[in-house]
């Protein structure tokens, strides 16, 4: 079972049918929404402010996400994939987002809409990224507009995919 924890008396909830791996973290002011996965040695931590997940958000294996004390929150929209060891802190990230492999996103960051942030790209603080569109680099900027192949392809097939994924590991 998750570690998930208590922190400054707020205790992490969830929606239905979510799944957490064994050696996940899960601390503090957190809420997510209905099929969330939170995947091998993940770190969500809650304890210096809050974290808002919305429905169908993977936060794939070693990835990280955090915020800062008195200063920024992270919310996460629905169908958002966080993928493995990427860090995430203390941004806003709408619906429908790729967060690519060992992606840094800052504090303050705005992610809009129908967007991907490619494996390795550096959000650097403040940063907002425009719906539709892929930013790579480092630091991180736009490189093109999504298809709607790629969107459906990529973004969309993901998020519904670790819904699948999780089944497997759910006691039935």
């Amino acid at each position: 079972m998750a570690l998930i924890k208590e922190c400054r008396g707020f205790n992490p909830k969830h929606g239905a049918d979510c799944w957490f791996a064994e050696n996940a973290t899960i601390v503090g002011d957190v809420e997510m929404g209905d099929q969330c996965s939170v995947w091998f040695n993940t770190v969500i931590r809650g304890d210096v402010n809050s974290i808002r997940m919305g429905n169908k958000v993977n936060i794939q294996d070693g990835a990280v996400i955090h915020c800062t004390y008195e200063k920024t929150k992270t919310l996460l929209g629905n169908n958002v994939s966080i993928g493995h060891n990427a860090l995430v802190h203390g941004c806003t990230v709408e619906d429908n987002v790729l967060i690519g492999m060992g992606a840094i996103v800052m504090d303050d960051c705005y992610i809009e809409s129908g967007s991907i942030i490619a494996a390795g790209a550096v959000l650097l603080e403040g940063t907002r990224v425009e719906g539709g569109s892929i930013y790579a680099g480092v630091p991180a900027k736009k490189v093109k507009e999504i298809s709607p192949e790629l969107f459906e392809g990529e973004v969309m097939r993901i998020a519904n995919n670790y819904v699948k994924y999780s089944g497997w590991f759910k006691e039935k």
